[in-house]
């Protein structure tokens, strides 16, 4: 509407109409909504029936579930199913939720859906554990696992329920994603069809940590209201947690040193809180709750879905595809990646996210052309593969869908994005013999926002916001190429090379990816905000104490220059020519990322008060340390 008002002069009353005219479109557009809803819900309760189970697992526990059969008994149907720890509500026979699938086309292409809640929650017998391990040797029955507990489950439905087709197929989103990796280890011969969406995979990588990071807003939310113990069975979700303030920025900072989080807050009553920070390395513990080495034996096809600028599973659908290519050759096994932001291909159309604009609908081409006519196929016997490439990927800054044979495509060009003098960015190393460097005080009691959004949440749009705001601090590292005089498509893993030092002992290393656009954009006014706009297209924070190994942390020794590498998740963008290529570094973003002290304390879990001191940090750019970012170019063909 600005840029309507900006282009178009309009009198008075051209301008009431205007509003009014706006006015009555969004009120259609709600009642449209409201009616699409209700719609949705009338069919499945006129078109499907409801049973209850509570279905047995091979160690005698009873795992509650509930199944929406097609009253059309002339038909038989695949079984679609999702095994979930956020509970299968409305609970009670009579009692009918508002979708069954994905999306409303798969009620009326005809599915049996079964929704289970997983062990140890809400209805369901046993004891919930967290991301629970999977064990490799199971000698006897009391050996349980996600795996097994699907196994069971496909097992069970297959003897009980009528008007089945013998195949079943599972999906979900982020925890339920996992249970869908989990579910198709060891694969009953009936699961056909598989489609972890937004799988965690490791919780040292994504969600709870990045690169050993410890990703607080999302933890701390979280596990205040998933992590309260059940009690026994329940339909309810636990308390919510009050902040006081809507300020996240505020909150976390006035919480102080993390030990603080139990002490004012959790009170010692949440479990796997106290877990958390018990093991701040990457030990046994969070080792076991890794899947990505146990995803063997696959014999369904799978197809992995994720969103480019997902703020907490990015790590998990790239590896989980990673994973399931090199232990199963031979099977289907896809990847699709769209510019969305967690589940965002089913719950927004996909056409904006944060400051960056995509063209059309993403998420309605996803639906339309992808995800029904994968189950489709394979539950419904299809005849050879479907017609999906091995990788189907979204292309931002060119706004178009690609189609890879493989991923990372095999035409990459490896190129090094190196930190040059005068705050500059080069294709090139840098030729300066000299111990050239740029520096910056971190103060951990002032530290760089990773957002302008006020909110005590994750801000799940922070990955496409505009970075001016972070560019002006004083403490934070902007290097920028000339202006592109050809448009560059970088695609795949990006990995970061830094030779820094600090003036204490400890720091974290944050790197920003971004796109500049250009000051006046063509056919634009001069005012458009988007002229000159810094969008991140990649960035992560690292842990500088485990830039040796995950699990065995080191201090920095004060002012010696020490190399820091690490890996930012894949991305598939095209800076248009005209603009510029730009690389942030940084050393703190809060709340993203809990601060590092500065001073090295074993398990920052326990720091001090005392602990969180200012330093200064280098970062290092000249022939003998060439600080750089190691990308892959996509060259046309």
């Amino acid at each position: 509407m600005q840029h309507i008002f900006t282009r178009i002069p309009l009198y008075k009353s051209e301008l009431v109409r205007y509003i009014s005219f706006v006015a009555v479109l969004i009120l259609i557009t709600l009642f449209s909504t409201d009616i699409t809803a209700q719609t949705r819900a009338e069919y499945i309760r006129s078109n499907y029936t409801k049973y209850e189970y509570r279905i047995p697992m091979r160690d005698g526990a009873e795992l509650f579930t509930a199944v929406y059969i097609p009253n059309d008994d002339t038909e038989h149907y695949p079984i679609l199913l999702q095994r979930t720890p956020y509970a299968v509500d409305p609970y009670g026979p009579d009692q009918y939720p508002a979708r069954l699938g994905p999306y409303e086309e798969f009620e009326k292409e005809g599915f049996i859906f079964v929704f289970q809640d997983v062990r140890g929650k809400f209805m369901s017998e046993g004891e919930f554990v967290n991301m629970r391990p999977h064990i490799e040797q199971k000698n006897s029955p009391g050996d349980v696992d996600e795996s097994t507990d699907t196994y069971d489950t496909i097992e069970w439905l297959l003897e009980n329920l009528e008007h089945h087709n013998g195949k079943v197929g599972m999906w979900g989103i982020s925890y339920p994603g996992f249970y869908c990796s989990a579910g198709m280890i060891d694969s009953h011969p009936a699961l056909k069809a598989v489609s972890p969406q937004a799988p965690i995979a490791d919780w040292f990588f994504d969600d709870m940590h990045h690169n050993g990071a410890f990703i607080l807003p999302l933890s701390f939310n979280f596990f205040a209201i998933f992590g309260q113990e059940r009690g026994g069975f329940t339909t309810e979700w636990g308390e919510p947690f009050d902040h006081g303030t809507p300020d996240g920025y505020q909150f976390f900072l006035e919480m102080g040193p993390l030990k603080n989080a139990d002490k004012k807050y959790l009170d010692g009553e949440i479990d796997f809180w106290n877990k958390i920070t018990e093991h701040p390395n990457y030990d046994q513990f969070w080792q076991s709750r890794n899947i990505l080495p146990h995803l063997e034996n696959i014999d369904a096809a799978v197809m992995t879905v994720g969103g480019w600028f997902d703020a907490e599973d990015l790590y998990g659908p790239l590896n989980t595809y990673r994973s399931v290519e090199e232990k199963n050759p031979g099977i289907f096994n896809v990847l699709v990646m769209g510019p969305w932001i967690h589940g965002g291909w089913l719950r927004t159309e996909g056409r904006e996210l944060g400051d960056m604009e995509f063209g059309f609908s993403t998420s309605d081409y996803f639906q339309e052309h992808v995800m029904l006519d994968f189950f489709t196929h394979f539950l419904k016997d299809g005849e050879g593969e479907p017609d999906l490439p091995e990788a189907l990927m979204f292309e931002t800054g060119a706004n178009r869908w690609r189609k890879f044979n493989r991923w990372p495509p095999a035409s990459l060009e490896e190129q090094g994005l190196y930190l040059d003098s005068a705050g500059t960015v080069s294709f090139h190393p840098p030729t300066d013999t000299s111990a050239r460097y740029d520096q910056y005080t971190s103060d951990p009691d002032n530290p760089v926002p990773y957002t302008t959004t006020i909110s005590t949440d994750l801000v799940k749009t922070y990955m496409t916001e505009d970075q001016r705001f972070a560019s002006r601090r004083p403490d934070v590292l902007s290097y920028e190429t000339p202006v592109l005089e050809e448009d560059i498509t970088i695609a795949g893993p990006l990995e970061v090379n830094l030779f820094v030092s600090t003036s204490g002992s400890a720091s974290d290393w944050i790197v920003k990816l971004i796109d500049v656009y250009p000051d006046q954009l063509p056919g634009a006014d001069e005012d458009d905000p988007r002229g000159a706009q810094q969008l991140m297209v990649r960035g992560d924070a690292f842990r500088g104490r485990f830039r040796e190994n995950y699990s065995n942390p080191q201090s920095f020794t004060s002012g010696k220059v020490t190399p820091v590498s690490f890996e930012l998740q894949d991305i598939l963008h095209t800076f248009r020519k005209g603009h510029r290529i730009m690389i942030q570094i940084q050393s703190t973003w809060f709340p993203l990322v809990d601060r590092n002290p500065g001073k090295y304390v074993p398990n920052i879990f326990k720091a001090d008060k005392e602990d969180f001191v200012p330093v200064t940090n280098r970062v290092y750019r000249s022939v003998e340390y060439p600080s750089h970012l190691e990308v892959g170019i996509l060259r046309r063909k």
